[in-house]
């Protein structure tokens, strides 16, 4: 390529394309192709209009126009996620966003970190 030619994109790269490093051992492959094909027709959990809007806010607070309050646990059990302690956890990302609005004189763009334990990648297939 030339200074003078013209630039191709590459291809966008989705979250399938990439390899999964880090998974389990799962035990039974048929169980797991079965809870794939489940999840593959429920609802997303994020409308890409939401995270959209994220990006645009997250824009704001990086130009100093809003500040971003990220709240929730950082260890967490699926035993421990009830309707109970998600609801008590979101009343006080609620709260503490309207003290720093007024403190700030800044929209609070609040995000919650839930379940994010699920997610993260592990160095061993079971940690204690």
């Amino acid at each position: 390529m030339t200074a003078s030619s013209p630039r191709v994109p590459a291809p966008p790269i989705t979250w399938p394309d990439l390899p999964a490093l880090q998974q389990p051992p799962w035990p039974d492959e048929q169980e797991l192709e079965r809870a794939v094909a489940e999840l593959r027709v429920l609802p997303p959990l994020v409308f890409a209009g939401e995270c959209d809007l994220l990006m645009q806010r997250l824009a704001s607070a990086s130009a100093g126009q809003a500040f971003v309050l990220m709240g929730g646990d950082c260890a967490e059990t699926f035993q421990a996620n009830t309707a109970d302690s998600i609801r008590a956890r979101l009343q006080t990302v609620l709260q503490m966003s309207v003290i720093l609005t007024y403190a700030a004189s800044l929209p609070v763009v609040k995000v919650g970190r839930l379940a994010g334990q699920y997610f993260k990648p592990r160095s061993k297939a079971i940690e204690v």
